[in-house]
């Protein structure tokens, strides 16, 4: 899946940002992801439309932390969370067998 990352608004404490070709499976985690950085003041994602519509997402920090770095540490977490997945599904494949 190819993704465009377009910066609507940026400053230290808010970053809007639309991510285009992505769908709600990326959006609920990265959504999910961010809230766990307690400097995550809000953190949403809407599609205007279901099927045209393009995520825009909305992110505020209480600002210890720049906006941009806390969406970049999210997305590092998520990329660790999937590697576990991905070890974990292999090695109970290998004990299936």
């Amino acid at each position: 899946m190819k993704m465009e990352i377009k910066v609507l608004e940026h400053n230290k404490r808010r970053l809007v940002f639309e991510l285009i070709g992505a769908d709600h499976t990326l959006c609920n985690s990265l959504k999910k992801e961010l809230w766990t950085d307690s400097s995550v003041r809000a953190a949403a994602y809407a599609i205007a439309h279901p099927l045209i519509g393009i995520p825009k997402f909305i992110v505020e920090t209480n600002g210890q932390k720049d906006a941009d770095e806390v969406v970049k540490a999210a997305v590092k977490r998520l990329k660790k969370h999937n590697r576990d997945f991905l070890d974990a599904f292999k090695e109970a494949k290998k004990k299936a067998k």
